[in-house]
């Protein structure tokens, strides 16, 4: 099971006694405190995708206003709640904070929460301890996951760029996710083999779509970062949940095309929409994300759809 199941596949779950029930609770609170960590994680995230870009150390110094430098104080480092409390400016110079920090928080917070709703479901309903083992391996690497498409949408969409540090080590991880779990059920070697076989064709077949832009448009269309991003993403979601979100991706993407071009003619400069450099990653990766939580429904709808 890949996350495309780790992180799709939403279950329902239905408690047999009282709405409250201990499982019920227990898969409520365990959610609410996979949401909190998450929002801590994304704390971290925005120092990281604050920092890498410009070269400087995520540990040293410590968190301070990128405007005048200043320390901050413990409670200034609160995720979300300082940033409401300080409204969104440095308390020193006045500088405003950017609306990026409370949604990467926000983000990271929901995609954790969720992950850890769909997973506990069927395993705290059946309440047997493999299946509870499997839950938790598959939050664990969903965890990984959805950080790293947060970080990785949030790096492309303000640097364009898509950096190896996360990408590579993005893909190993999703391999050997993918290759575990498939041995917690007894397959590691048919998951592996399909694993190989997903990020083989979904890197051959975006470096293909790179290739015939080049050639087409005698320009750089897509980056090396694109390719490498869409092998991490059928490492973790496999074949169909990297097609699922190359989809969403390529509807954001138009849809980010159409603002851009409407906006360009308000200005009277129709054509320089077609200079402008659109975050392909940053779509890959909220398609990503979407399709890890409905990756499986939104296939599904698609096929009954096309009559398939």
């Amino acid at each position: 099971m890949h996350v495309q199941s780790t992180a799709s596949g939403a279950s329902e779950t239905v408690y047999s006694a009282r709405p409250y029930t201990l499982r019920g609770m227990t898969h409520i609170l365990a959610s609410m405190f996979a949401g909190l960590l998450g929002v801590c994680f994304g704390s971290f995230l925005n120092v990281c995708v604050s920092r890498w870009p410009e070269g400087e150390s995520i540990v040293r110094p410590g968190s301070h206003c990128r405007s005048c430098w200043r320390t901050l104080a413990w409670w200034e480092n609160l995720p979300l709640a300082s940033w409401m409390v300080l409204r969104g400016r440095c308390r020193t110079c006045g500088e405003r904070i950017s609306w990026r920090y409370p949604l990467v928080e926000l983000a990271v917070g929901v995609l954790w929460a969720a992950a850890a709703w769909q997973a506990l479901g069927t395993a705290l309903t059946a309440a047997e301890p493999m299946l509870l083992y499997a839950a938790l391996v598959r939050i664990a690497g969903s965890f990984v996951f959805y950080w790293l498409m947060v970080a990785l949408a949030v790096l492309d969409a303000e640097h364009l760029w898509l950096p190896n540090m996360l990408t590579l080590p993005g893909v190993a991880a999703g391999f050997l996710f993918t290759a575990g779990y498939g041995a917690i059920h007894g397959r590691a070697l048919s998951a592996a083999e399909h694993a190989l076989l997903a990020i083989a064709c979904a890197a051959a077949a975006m470096w293909m779509i790179r290739w015939t832009y080049r050639l087409i448009r005698g320009r750089e269309g897509l980056g090396l970062g694109d390719v490498k991003l869409m092998a991490l993403l059928a490492a973790w979601l496999g074949a169909s949940g990297a097609l699922v979100a190359f989809g969403l991706s390529a509807g954001l993407g138009l849809l980010a095309a159409l603002v851009v071009l409407a906006r360009s003619a308000a200005k009277g400069n129709a054509s320089a929409w077609m200079t402008q450099k659109l975050p392909l990653g940053t779509f890959l990766c909220v398609g990503g994300a979407i399709s890890a939580l409905f990756g499986r429904e939104i296939l599904a709808a698609y096929l009954h759809w096309a009559g398939f």
